[in-house]
């Protein structure tokens, strides 16, 4: 690979096929085309990083991204490309940084893709657990960490950048969001909202649900909490659920709910026409405390 890698530095080869190992930082200055297959397969940063393989001197340079023809690619794919062709100019790098946290989501707030680490224990339980190494040192009370849970909700949960134009403030209030534990914490992150930028739209408010859910349902045993696009429940799962305190929750509560012990045990209730998953999820969740209370 060296002596090809060395033709290609000198001007004896003019095209490279290889895999996507350029993205990890090779510098060819005198490559001005870049041809991309399979582009809908790869993540925001990965394109990004390889088309800056090229244009890397005063020569005008070409990056193709292609797909197999007649594919039907899936919508996330399809904004990842329309991102990376709409963000040509120098510097762009914090912009695309931005969209790729609209289209993933953030965190394990909304999504469970990580890398590292991260991808092991998920995005809040290891800063929950760096957190903890810093205030050991510190000598500081241990911290004890809650349940990880995993929010998969069909809804729209995001801050659009019509709402919050600035970059810096839009990705301030996916932290503030992140970083919700309580209703005061979900009411007071919408009052700011609402202060700093106006009237909370659907999607904004929704964030703010599954970010709550995801703390909630943590704390009463809640591993997941998932309701797919066109179900009729959401489903509820845990390894912990206590039969009789179940039987007494489902007794008292005027909603449908069952409960199930087959494969994964888990509590699933009925969303009407007219609801919203992550309204029906809170309400199940606050009659259940209020039963283990």
């Amino acid at each position: 690979m060296s002596g090809v890698w060395q033709k290609l530095l000198s001007g004896e080869c003019d095209v490279l096929v290889c895999t996507t190992i350029i993205e990890t930082g090779v510098d060819v200055s005198n490559c001005n085309t870049l041809i991309v297959e399979d582009a809908d397969r790869m993540g925001l940063s990965q394109l990004y990083q390889i088309r800056g393989r090229v244009g890397r001197s005063g020569r005008r340079a070409f990056a193709y991204f292609t797909f197999r023809r007649d594919k039907i690619i899936t919508d996330i794919a399809a904004k990842r490309l329309s991102a990376i062709r709409d963000f040509t100019s120098f510097g762009s790098g914090f912009k695309i940084a931005m969209r790729d946290l609209q289209i993933r989501g953030a965190g394990s707030v909304l999504s469970a893709r990580q890398s590292g680490h991260m991808a092991a224990v998920g995005y809040d339980t290891y800063l929950k657990i760096l957190e903890q190494a810093v205030n050991d040192e510190g000598g500081k009370v241990e911290y004890t960490p809650t349940a990880e849970c995993t929010v998969d909700l069909a809804v729209s949960a995001y801050i659009s950048e019509r709402y919050i134009g600035d970059n810096e403030s839009r990705l301030e209030m996916y932290k503030r969001i992140a970083a919700i534990e309580t209703e005061e914490d979900a009411a007071d992150v919408l009052d700011e909202l609402r202060d700093r930028f106006g009237d909370v739209p659907k999607n904004v408010r929704a964030l703010v649900s599954v970010s709550l859910i995801r703390v909630r349902a943590g704390a009463l045993g809640f591993y997941e909490v998932t309701a797919k696009s066109g179900d009729d429940f959401v489903v509820l799962y845990s390894d912990r659920l206590d039969a009789e305190r179940v039987n007494s929750y489902i007794k008292r509560h005027t909603r449908r709910v069952f409960y199930s012990v087959n494969g994964k045990s888990h509590l699933s209730a009925e969303i009407k026409p007219g609801e919203s998953a992550t309204d029906v999820v809170i309400e199940v969740l606050s009659g259940y405390n209020l039963v283990n209370g």
